[in-house]
């Protein structure tokens, strides 16, 4: 059995580490309402934008000019969604595994695949690893703003439409509430044009177009893909605040289980230390009575 200093310092250290990962929840959960605010309002547009899209683009592929043209796909430029910190129970490593087995599905494939992380954790893991990474964003996190991701978005789109890459594709965490956050490996481009297979013709729009249809998609479709960008982005970030503050919960909860555990322990080797020395103060009183 410990002895008594060895459980009293093993309970403030986990009183210690309680009252951090506590104050670690208080602020994910405060973050949090922000950013699942930000997202559960750009999700409705963003879904709208792809709709309109889809409409626009079903049957006229030819106007989506340069933006789906349809590659060999043998250079693929994975973008890569991380945290720019720790503490988020197993957010970064799906990630990382998801994309570990992608480039292993591209060697295979022989394709080259590339890499831009957004998230120190994605760029630190990636370094040491042998696959190119073309550039990294782990500032975006830190003031989330439109127009800074309409920047990379635009560098992503110059990079696709100069043909350095035949295909562009996301992988990140989809914001479901605060407990759930699910794993997307998403195209960003080419743009994937609408089909005719809804099934609902009668209910199809037919649109007037002035300039013509090609001039307004290609306006069109920096601006969604642009959304799309962002909206990764926000996904992203409240994922990792909702991960984290369960996380944390967690680790908090388990802090309470254990210091019941050690001062159970405690007490139990207090009770053994008192009667040891009631016992040895027995023993010497009866020594005294036999001398």
């Amino acid at each position: 059995m410990p002895s008594l200093k060895e459980v009293r310092t093993r309970i403030a250290s986990v009183k210690s580490t309680q009252q951090i990962t506590s104050a670690m929840k208080m602020v994910a959960a405060s973050k949090l309402r922000k950013a699942q605010t930000g997202i559960l309002q750009l999700r409705p547009y963003a879904g709208q934008q792809q709709k309109l899209l889809m409409q626009l683009s079903a049957g006229q592929g030819d106007a989506l000019s340069a933006f789906n043209v349809q590659h060999s796909a043998n250079r693929v430029l994975y973008v890569v969604f991380t945290s720019n910190r720790g503490l988020c129970g197993a957010y970064n490593t799906n990630v990382i595994k998801q994309v570990s087995s992608l480039l292993l599905t591209a060697a295979d494939a022989q394709e080259e695949a590339d890499l831009i992380t957004i998230g120190r954790k994605a760029t630190e893991f990636f370094t040491k690893m042998p696959v190119n990474i073309v550039a990294s964003y782990d500032e975006l996190y830190d003031q989330l703003s439109y127009p800074k991701s309409a920047e990379v978005a635009e560098s992503l789109i110059e990079l696709y439409l100069s043909g350095t890459y035949d295909r562009i594709v996301f992988v990140y965490h989809q914001f479901k509430n605060a407990v759930v956050q699910k794993l997307l490996v998403e195209q960003f481009l080419p743009v994937q044009s609408g089909s005719a297979e809804s099934g609902h013709h009668d209910q199809e729009t037919e649109y007037i177009f002035d300039p013509s249809q090609k001039e307004i998609l290609s306006e069109l479709i920096p601006r969604i893909l642009k959304t799309q960008f962002f909206k990764a982005l926000l996904d992203s970030w409240a994922s990792e605040l909702g991960a984290r503050m369960t996380a944390m919960s967690q680790a908090t909860d388990n802090a309470s289980e254990l210091l019941k555990e050690l001062r159970l322990t405690y007490n139990k080797a207090r009770q053994a230390a008192i009667t040891k020395e009631i016992l040895e103060i027995v023993g010497g009183a009866e020594a005294l009575k036999n001398a």
